[in-house]
């Protein structure tokens, strides 16, 4: 029995990767593809995308609806943080707990 518990665990966290992994290139190329600022400038998972000044408000609106409607996930109001919203990788590691939730 114990062993069987073992192979839950190992066999969840590829899954959850897996869903971050996914989620930071669609979240990466929808914020890419959008941000007409970030042609000309590199843009890596953990930056910080409101302090490199590509982000407006309503941006962010689209990028909140983008995330729901592609994920298919409710981001509950205690989720809509700047730090929750701040980077790619920070996106995605969201999307990863709402869908795994």
């Amino acid at each position: 029995m114990p062993n069987e518990a073992v192979m839950d665990v190992e066999t969840v966290t590829p899954v959850e990767d897996d869903t971050v992994a996914k989620a930071a290139t669609v979240v990466r190329n929808y914020v890419r593809s959008n941000m007409s600022a970030l042609r000309d400038e590199d843009l890596h998972d953990e930056d910080n995308i409101f302090e490199k000044g590509f982000v407006t408000s309503i941006f962010a609106m689209q990028l909140l609806d983008f995330i729901e409607t592609t994920f298919d996930v409710e981001v509950p109001d205690d989720r809509i943080t700047l730090q929750n919203f701040s980077s790619v990788q920070r996106i995605s590691r969201m999307v990863g707990e709402l869908k795994n939730a």
